[in-house]
């Protein structure tokens, strides 16, 4: 049977995951948004109805939630509880009390949430995880996403909950976790980070942050909005025995030792749906359904990442201050009210 897909949320980011669910043969049934005109001309493009939220999951088998931030609770919440498998978009949501209630429904429902880390299932970053065993004891990784501040949506508002780190630093942070976590580290013991905000907002647009492991590796990533002129995207990680480095965005390559590594060619009719994990990830959670299994990117690899960043917050309302992690900061503040309470 054909898996139903439903979209909770009519944005940019939606319209990627109803073209991979195109190009997975999967069926669009619903779109659903809080401006009607989107949902009706999202829906319209893929052949779906376009409908009310309260509507959702209105059959489909699968729902990608991608709302707002400060709405992904009550919607992945309400989706999972209806008996539908979720994709959730990043970030998981903006506090700690939020991401508990998210990771109780999943438990409540098991093998039925995927957290929408897209790069975790691109071909450059799982083939730069699996190498990762040949450069030996990590001395060096760095993970960075330099763009333009976002000219849509409301990225910068304090109901988004955070700025550059928040938003689009969840991207570098997971891919830092997971070459670590290959490496054989763990999760980081403490972090620390220094923000800058932009003009016309009291958000963040620039975040540098030091991941500490027990091992005594410093892992850097770099998350920024104050790039216009460039977008770029890319992770390099040092061993006693070796060297590996990614370009993710806007070409995709991976070196190892200086020596290209092979990747597959895309046969999408967009290729970054292939290049950048969008339509593995949907096919993973529909997988993951039928098996009965646990999706890798869980609800609680998100509520990690979420940690992570929360943390950072902290640390930079605090002069820079390493943070211990897991976070246990206040369970109700967001990243920008961490930030500027610290």
């Amino acid at each position: 049977m054909t898996a139903t897909v439903a979209l909770c949320g009519a944005g940019w980011i939606s319209m990627a995951h109803a073209a991979a669910c195109q190009h997975l043969g999967l069926q669009l049934t619903a779109v659903a948004s809080r401006t009607p005109e989107r949902a009706a001309k999202l829906a319209g493009t893929f052949g779906a109805a376009a409908v009310s939220y309260d509507a959702l999951p209105g059959g489909a088998r699968v729902v990608v939630v991608a709302t707002p931030p400060q709405c992904h609770a009550d919607d992945a919440v309400r989706m999972l509880d209806a008996g539908a498998a979720v994709l959730l978009e990043k970030p998981l949501c903006r506090t700690l009390a939020e991401a508990d209630r998210i990771v109780e429904a999943a438990a409540r429902n098991p093998g039925r949430l995927l957290y929408a880390e897209n790069l975790a299932y691109a071909p450059v970053i799982q083939r730069m995880i699996s190498l990762v065993p040949e450069i030996g004891t990590l001395t060096h990784l760095e993970v960075r996403a330099l763009q333009g501040l976002p000219t849509w949506g409301d990225f910068t508002s304090d109901e988004w909950g955070g700025g550059a780190l928040f938003d689009l630093g969840v991207h570098p942070v997971a891919v830092a976790m997971l070459l670590a976590n290959a490496a054989g580290l763990g999760l980081p013991v403490a972090v620390s980070a220094a923000l800058r905000g932009g003009q016309g907002h009291q958000s963040d647009e620039h975040a540098d942050v030091a991941l500490r492991y027990r091992s005594g590796l410093v892992a850097k990533v770099v998350s920024s909005w104050q790039s216009p002129d460039h977008q770029l995207w890319d992770a390099q990680i040092a061993g006693q025995s070796g060297v590996l480095r990614a370009d993710i965005i806007p070409t995709q390559s991976l070196e190892h030792n200086g020596d290209p590594v092979p990747l597959p060619t895309s046969t999408a009719p967009i290729p970054a749906l292939e290049q950048l994990g969008y339509a593995a990830q949907l096919q993973a959670l529909v997988d993951d359904v039928a098996a009965g299994r646990e999706p890798i990117m869980s609800a609680a690899f998100g509520r990690q990442v979420l940690q992570v960043v929360l943390g950072a917050y902290a640390s930079a309302g605090r002069r820079g201050d390493e943070v211990e992690l897991p976070f246990t900061g206040p369970p109700d503040l967001t990243p920008l009210q961490l930030w500027r309470h610290g």
